[in-house]
C-alpha cells in the first residue's frame, strides 16, 4: 500500500491510499473513477457522473510534484509519502536548505531554453533550463539555493544523461 498526501496551492491537503490491486481511498472514503488515456499525456476522467479532461504538463520525481491542466485550469500537486509525513511530524523536513554544486541532465535530450545567467542567485524550485526529451519539454529546476557559476551548455545542444549542465558557486 502507498499512502500519499496531496497538497494543491490554496487547497486543504488530502490523504490518498493506493493499492495496485484493490480500491483507492481519498480521505478514508472509496474513490471510484474511470480513467482513459488519450495519448501524449492527455486523459479523460469520469468521477461522480462528471467528465474531466486532464493533461500532464510536468512531473518532477525529485520534488514529487505534478502539474496538470484539469478542464483548462492549471493545478500543481505535491505528493508526500509516509517518509515525508514522518519527517514533517518530526520537524525535520525543512531543517536544512540544500546547497547544490551542479545540475546534471536527468535524461538525454535537447536544450531548448536557458532561463538563467552566470552570477544569478537561484532558490530551490526556480526554473533553470528546458530540456526536450521524447517530444516533451521538461523544465529543470534548481534542487536548492545557490549562485550560478557557469552554464556548461548552449541553446540547441544535445546532452546525455548525467552530463553537467550548470555549475553553482
Amino acid at each position: 500500500m502507498l499512502q500519499i498526501q496531496l497538497v494543491a496551492a490554496g487547497q486543504p491537503s488530502q490523504e490518498v491510499d493506493y493499492q495496485p490491486i484493490g480500491t483507492v481511498t481519498l480521505d478514508d472514503q472509496p474513490f471510484a473513477w474511470d480513467l482513459t488515456a488519450l495519448g501524449a499525456g492527455r486523459y479523460h476522467v469520469l468521477y461522480q457522473n462528471r467528465s474531466y479532461n486532464a493533461e500532464l504538463l510536468e512531473i518532477d520525481y525529485a520534488t514529487k510534484t505534478v502539474v496538470l491542466k484539469l478542464n483548462g485550469e492549471r493545478l500543481e500537486l505535491r505528493a508526500k509519502d509516509r517518509l515525508d509525513l514522518l519527517l514533517d511530524k518530526m520537524g525535520l523536513s525543512a531543517a536544512v536548505s540544500t546547497k547544490v554544486n551542479e545540475l546534471k541532465a536527468p535524461m538525454p535530450g535537447l536544450i531548448v531554453d536557458v532561463r538563467v545567467q552566470p552570477g544569478q542567485t537561484v532558490q530551490k524550485g526556480d526554473p533553470l533550463l528546458v530540456l526536450e526529451a521524447m517530444k516533451m519539454e521538461n523544465i529543470l529546476k534548481a534542487p536548492g539555493e545557490g549562485v550560478v557559476a557557469a552554464i556548461k551548455v548552449s541553446l540547441r545542444d544535445n546532452v546525455t544523461k548525467g552530463q553537467v549542465l550548470i555549475q553553482f558557486a
